[in-house]
């Protein structure tokens, strides 16, 4: 469940214009099964985590994340996932669409996703960065902040334009 989550989320990042904007729906992958391989993996139920180490690999239908490490922590009453952490070689793919970044955080009650650690976001040609990329699920809808040490920056390829005007697909 919980990595359906944090696919659906991570992997429904996409560039529309300057800004980032949802991807297709995640309905059908959601039903899915979904394949997560590490080198080992570690559970604690005290603790409610089960963490992921090592070449890890999850996919569910056309999404994968790729990172180190992927922790999961649950809530004590209902078991549901709380947050999801990747950490190192943060890596999502899903057709063209591509994140990048050392650290992504799932937060489930918040339903956003927070990408840091030198974050890019890639469709095809064109790219977003900055210091901090956090996409809001309900809302669809994402924020790019900068710092003083990493400023926003996109790269856009506009649309090929035929003699009529109109965008070529």
């Amino acid at each position: 469940m919980i990595i359906k989550c944090i696919l659906a989320i991570v992997l429904s990042l996409t560039l529309a214009g300057v800004v980032l904007a949802a991807g297709k729906s995640g309905g059908d992958r959601n039903a899915q099964p979904i394949k997560i391989k590490s080198n080992e993996l570690f559970t604690d139920n005290n603790n409610r985590t089960a963490t992921f180490v090592g070449k890890v690999s999850a996919r569910q239908g056309d999404m994968t994340i790729y990172s180190d490490k992927l922790v999961i922590n649950y809530s004590e009453k209902d078991k549901d996932v709380e947050k999801v952490e990747a950490f190192g070689n943060v890596r999502v793919v899903q057709g063209n669409r591509q994140a990048l970044a050392g650290h992504a955080l799932y937060e489930n009650k918040a339903g956003k996703i927070v990408l840091d650690t030198s974050p890019k976001v890639y469709q095809g040609d064109d790219v977003v960065s900055g210091k901090v990329i956090t996409y809001f699920v309900d809302e669809q809808k994402s924020v790019v902040t900068g710092g003083a040490d990493a400023r926003v920056e996109a790269v856009i390829h506009p649309m090929d334009k035929g003699k009529d005007g109109s965008a070529k697909p």
